[in-house]
């Protein structure tokens, strides 16, 4: 494959990289493509001289823009034509009647050049292979003979002309090599920038913002945050929630003294009789958390209350301790 000329695009010059790609090799440059194309255009202001240089058709023709060239670096298909023309080629449009009525199988050409909207690209045959050499691309696209037909009748679908090549091609090393060795494409070619644009749509993912580096959001991103911290909010609800319940149920078992007269079993707690659990409603979890948190305060307070009566009697009186039998 890197026997294979391949020109890549540079600004709007497709017509000169599609020649040069068919041609394989650096035949011709915008300079005298510019000069093909401003020899047509005196051919045709000959013509029409011919009617009268003083008729009203002749003076409109005058101040139309060229339509062989622009300055972007388009060039027509009459510029090509007769670029082409200096090598001994001809081009026969592909769909016409006068081809189509030769029944050629596509297979048997040498090349084919296509144009849509101003783009040019060649499809051509090296040794007994065929490849698409659009410079649009970051490499030559191996094309089987079996796809060849489908890949051009899909090119007419897309609203390409095709054009067919007649004529002998200069001779080139690519065409050479391969006509004793054939090829293997593992992986075809991307369209030039493709890789670039992947890169860039694909951010580091990271859950902590670097301070500086956020870029500033659009109205879709805005409301996809918003909606994703209140789903961790409700999140965190739900587990403070569980929490909560595990929490009064551990209460209502354990978390109380059992010979205090404040303490209270319900249908949470574990029976030797057994008991299903009892479903709480929000509003009772509501009481029973406060309940407890009210329960743990008193329990707090007393504790620090004994502590402090029975510091102030050690300091009045020895402490005798007796022994229950």
């Amino acid at each position: 494959m890197e026997s294979i000329f391949h020109e890549k695009q540079e600004g709007s010059l497709c017509a000169q990289h599609c020649l040069n790609n068919l041609l394989q090799g650096e035949y011709f440059s915008p300079v005298e493509l510019s000069s093909i194309a401003h020899q047509l255009d005196e051919e045709e202001r000959m013509r029409m001289a011919e009617g009268g240089v003083q008729t009203e058709e002749y003076r409109t023709f005058l101040q139309q823009p060229s339509g062989n060239m622009d300055d972007s670096g388009f060039f027509s298909i009459q510029v090509i034509s007769n670029a082409l023309g200096v090598w001994g080629l001809e081009i026969i449009l592909f769909n016409s009647r006068e081809y189509q009525q030769l029944r050629i199988d596509p297979i048997h050409e040498k090349a084919f050049i296509c144009n849509y909207k101003e783009h040019w690209f060649t499809v051509r045959k090296l040794g007994q292979q065929w490849f698409n050499l659009n410079s649009l691309l970051t490499g030559p696209e191996l094309i089987s003979d079996t796809y060849l037909a489908l890949f051009l009748a899909q090119l007419q679908q897309e609203g390409y002309s095709i054009f067919v090549i007649r004529g002998n091609l200069p001779d080139c090393e690519a065409d050479q090599i391969l006509r004793i060795m054939r090829v293997e494409q593992q992986q075809r070619p991307k369209l030039i920038g493709e890789d670039e644009a992947q890169r860039m749509s694909v951010q580091p993912v990271s859950d902590t913002p670097v301070p500086g580096d956020e870029a500033p959001l659009d109205e879709d991103e805005e409301e996809l945050r918003k909606a994703l911290a209140l789903s961790r909010q409700h999140m965190e609800v739900e587990d403070e929630e569980a929490d909560l319940r595990r929490a009064i149920q551990l209460s209502m078992q354990g978390g109380s003294d059992p010979t205090s007269p404040n303490a209270v079993v319900t249908a949470g707690s574990s029976h030797e009789s057994g008991s299903s659990e009892e479903t709480l409603t929000a509003e009772e979890l509501r009481r029973r958390r406060q309940a407890y948190f009210d329960r743990q305060q008193q329990a707090h307070d007393s504790s620090t209350a004994s502590r402090r009566s029975e510091g102030q009697r050690d300091q009045t009186q020895p402490v005798t301790i007796q022994r229950r039998r």
